[in-house]
């Protein structure tokens, strides 16, 4: 793997559907989903950082740097790809991988696949996608690579009101990488208590 990509968990959210409180604390599997999404990612890339907002306090016994959403009022997913770019830059690196917080059977493989669409499709930016029977293509827009030339061009679209990732990453010709998503999907994430116990089945079955 190039030593120059860092990963970023995205666990920024208010995890409303679950309750409240940090989904990625919450264990699965006697573990919680974050130590399981850390030990996913971290083979994948050169280091790790996690963007979450509050006291970074709580994330302590991970051991990894923690950076806080750049904007207020917690604008979503975006602003903490911003606050990966952000941290990113100050240590002189030129793009990041992000994956959700929720999310802990994404693709072992997952960096690979990004680069190597960015490299045959010549885009810099390139999102996770499945292929649905019904629904097509469907994008993960948390799963992504991130140039940080872009993060002047995000800031501003933050500050203007622009929320939804796809909106923007269409703006700037994202490119798409098509994970298979049988026996279930990769990106399947934790929204709820019967999330958390379809998470527990996949567990089992299949990790």
């Amino acid at each position: 793997m190039p030593a120059d990509i860092p990963g970023v968990i995205l666990a920024g959210g208010l995890a409303r559907r679950m309750g409240g409180g940090d989904k990625s604390l919450k264990t699965l599997g006697g573990r919680p989903v974050l130590a399981r999404v850390i030990d996913r990612l971290r083979p994948q890339v050169s280091a790790v950082a996690l963007n979450a907002n509050g006291d970074p306090a709580r994330f302590a016994g991970f051991g990894l740097p923690v950076v806080a959403d750049p904007m207020p009022d917690y604008p979503g997913p975006l602003a903490g790809v911003l606050a990966g770019l952000d941290w990113a830059a100050g240590q002189g690196l030129q793009a990041i991988v992000t994956v959700a917080a929720d999310t802990p059977f994404f693709p072992a493989d997952l960096v690979r696949r990004l680069q190597v669409t960015a490299k045959a499709e010549r885009a810099p930016l390139v999102l996770a996608a499945t292929r649905d029977p019904e629904r097509g293509t469907v994008r993960h827009p948390t799963f992504g690579l991130w140039p940080v030339s872009l993060r002047g061009d995000l800031r501003a679209a933050l500050a203007g009101g622009m929320r939804k990732i796809v909106l923007w990453t269409d703006r700037h010709g994202a490119a798409t990488a098509i994970f298979d998503a049988d026996p279930f999907d990769p990106f399947f994430n934790l929204n709820t208590p019967d999330d958390m116990l379809r998470a527990e089945h996949i567990l089992k079955e299949w990790s």
